[in-house]
């Protein structure tokens, strides 16, 4: 059955090994999608740390586990929004428990700015635990 959209659909090892592919994909697709080359690199910037989040803390590097990223431009004659959907196989966590990277007491910290930089850089942001295990992490940009 035919659908209003493009979609392209990927299922990784969890290995960082393919972060270079996911981010090739999202950049030519920012590209097709009219995005400006800035908007273009914050996108991809979002993008790769959903992946990150999703193949360290999710799956825990542990490779029999997949990452699937899914990317999607709708509707599919005149695209509106661009939607990244990145999953996991790991046990979830309580996204609204990660530290405030702003806080004082964090802003040395080598990590824990990947949600933020996501909030930050895209039009939503929506994390949910789903119901089959794993975490879905949704970025959408709003086109122009």
């Amino acid at each position: 059955m035919p659908t209003d959209q493009h979609l392209i659909r990927l299922e990784l090892p969890s290995s960082f090994e393919m972060l270079d592919l996911v981010q090739i994909l999202s950049d030519r697709l920012s590209s097709l999608a009219g995005l400006d080359e800035d908007t273009t690199h914050w996108v991809s910037v979002a993008v790769r740390e959903s992946v990150i989040n999703a193949v360290k803390h999710g799956n825990r590097e542990d490779q029999t586990k997949h990452v699937t990223v899914e990317f999607t431009l709708a509707p599919r004659l005149k695209p509106a929004r661009f939607t990244v959907e990145v999953l996991d196989e790991g046990e979830g966590f309580d996204y609204q428990e990660v530290d405030d990277p702003l806080a004082p007491e964090n802003l040395l910290k080598s990590s824990g700015r990947g949600i933020f930089f996501m909030r930050n850089f895209m039009d939503d942001v929506a994390i949910a635990r789903r119901p089959e295990g794993g975490m879905s992490v949704r970025l959408v940009k709003n086109l122009q």
